[in-house]
């Protein structure tokens, strides 16, 4: 009679098998498709308290009533007026540094310029924001996301003296996880320096788009930033092979299969100065933000990260909108 085959001549299992299913069967973006309805859902309700006709006889598509937008002369970007976009919740930042309206720094990121503004953002976010889910899972996503978006809103108050709406922040963070992942994770992708160099590219053309007239540059490079740390603190993966005891089939040894460590030693030092720098970073810019403190006069220069005047325009105080494509 035929001897049973030993446990040591089945094929080890590894952590790669969980991955591979995953890739066959993507898990559907819920998060994102929310995100995606919350946005436009914000912009008609702005649409609605705007109610141009009310204000105005030269609207833009007047037959939509109470829906119509402002001149194009006023907003190019096809939307409501910049008053009630401060109305119902854009980032003011005179307020919030000597009002203390801290919502603002929240609210602000679901809000839009107009329709240009908020097709471009959330056709970034599908882009950018669907791979990220079906690989990580909405909650990671989710605090991706916000903390990213409340990153870019702090140093946006800390550099500029007007108004800024838009989730540019927060989809600045979304790419900038994916190059926290791409980091953190070095060891088990292949071809990533092709992908790293692609992220770069996208990364610096549209940070040097900010340096435009009305597009709010400090926004994307505070989410950006936030977004690196919090992609190193969340997005970790176990290292190729890694098997957990309690996974391991009946008839294995795990005395005998040599079981690798969860993370590299790599891994853990870059998770634990992420995660300092991140809550340093966030505490400190509320900090300074709450007590009024104008980054601007520290930092003579710095207001060219978001503006550079040229004799085809001028840098005005006044951000409107920031709509840079993530």
């Amino acid at each position: 009679m035929a001897e049973a085959m030993e446990p040591t001549q089945q094929q080890e299992p590894s952590s790669s098998d969980a991955a591979s299913e995953e890739l066959r069967h993507p898990r559907l973006a819920i998060l994102i498709f929310c995100i995606v309805a919350l946005n436009i859902g914000a912009f008609l309700v702005t649409m609605y308290m705007n109610d141009c006709p009310a204000v105005s006889h030269s609207c833009f598509l007047s037959f939509l009533r109470r829906f119509a937008f402002q001149p194009l002369k006023e907003n190019p970007l096809i939307g409501p007026s910049s008053e009630t976009l401060e109305r119902v919740g854009a980032l003011d930042a005179k307020k919030v540094r000597y009002e203390h309206q801290g919502w603002r720094l929240i609210t602000c990121i679901w809000l839009h310029a107009g329709v240009v503004h908020v097709f471009v953002n959330m056709l970034s976010l599908l882009f950018v924001g669907v791979r990220l889910e079906q690989e990580f899972g909405p909650v990671k996503i989710a605090v991706i996301y916000l903390l990213s978006g409340l990153g870019g809103s702090l140093l946006s108050v800390l550099f500029l003296q007007g108004v800024s709406v838009g989730a540019s922040g927060a989809l600045f963070g979304l790419v900038g996880a994916m190059l926290a992942e791409l980091l953190g994770n070095w060891t088990i992708y292949i071809n990533k320096c092709a992908v790293i160099s692609v992220l770069l590219f996208v990364v610096a053309g549209n940070l040097a788009m900010g340096i435009l007239p009305y597009v709010d540059n400090f926004a994307h490079i505070g989410g950006l930033v936030i977004g690196f740390l919090s992609g190193l603190v969340l997005l970790m993966k176990p290292q190729y092979g890694f098997i957990k005891p309690s996974k391991l089939p009946p008839g294995y040894d795990m005395h005998v299969i040599s079981l690798k460590a969860k993370y590299n030693a790599y891994q853990y030092t870059l998770w634990i100065t992420a995660l300092i720098l991140l809550i340093a970073g966030i505490t400190s810019a509320a900090v300074l933000v709450f007590q009024g403190v104008d980054g601007i006069d520290k930092c003579k220069w710095c207001h060219y990260l978001s503006c550079v005047p040229t004799s085809s325009w001028k840098c005005r105080n006044s951000n409107i909108c920031n709509y840079g494509l993530a």
